[in-house]
């Protein structure tokens, strides 16, 4: 049983698999609390639903690109039979994780997308730091900018663990926090091998904070 949010297909707004039809699985609560965080209702907003009846949702989309999502995914044990079940069916599976919780656990066929927390988030000094030696070379990390000191502070990070050379480095602005220009000629000007991200899905539907089914 796991308790959800939400279940929709979108396009895909971050990473770098951007553009594509994706189901997304929205799992209900959060360790965190980000001083940006746009999907606030996630915090306790859900209802329980066994794992068949969630991947019967997810297939009735015919999409075989799938997110799970949050709030924090990894914080419900349940999370690995869902998992298991969506590669059993050969769906390809991402997973959005905040960077705070153990991430060894995850199959080593899905994607793991993982945030680190800059200052601004105010959750920096939450970031489990052992996880960045435990990413493999499919996985990704995000960072989400909302000042010129979040991004000095992400490119010090960046070149520490050497992130660049090893995985798919992705950099936001905090939606209506920062212009995206001005993160955009900073990477620029300091030329590194970094993927710039506005949330596509924001630009598309607009600054709405919750997505439903088109």
């Amino acid at each position: 049983m796991l308790k959800i949010n939400e279940i929709f297909k979108d396009i895909q707004g971050e990473s770098s698999y951007t553009g594509f039809s994706t189901v997304f699985v929205r799992f209900t609560g959060c360790n965190l609390r980000c001083t940006y965080c746009d999907t606030v209702y996630a915090y306790y907003e859900g209802n329980d639903l066994h794992v068949e009846d969630i991947i019967s949702q997810i297939e009735g989309y015919t999409c075989p690109l799938v997110e799970i999502t949050g709030g924090e995914p990894l914080l419900q044990k349940d999370v690995y039979r869902l998992i298991e079940g969506l590669l059993k069916r050969n769906n390809k599976v991402l997973i959005e994780t905040n960077g705070s919780i153990d991430i060894r656990g995850v199959d080593e066929r899905v994607i793991r997308i993982m945030d680190i927390k800059c200052p601004d988030s105010g959750m920096s000094g939450e970031m489990k730091w052992e996880n960045l030696g435990y990413l493999r070379g499919t996985d990704e990390v995000k960072f989400v900018v909302s000042s010129r000191r979040d991004y000095e502070w992400s490119i010090n990070i960046i070149k520490e663990y050497s992130l660049e050379d090893r995985l798919t480095v992705l950099i936001s602005p905090a939606y209506g926090v920062i212009e995206p220009q001005n993160i955009a000629k900073w990477i620029l000007n300091d030329q590194l091998k970094i993927r710039f991200q506005p949330q596509l899905h924001r630009y598309i539907w607009g600054a709405e904070e919750r997505r439903t089914d088109p």
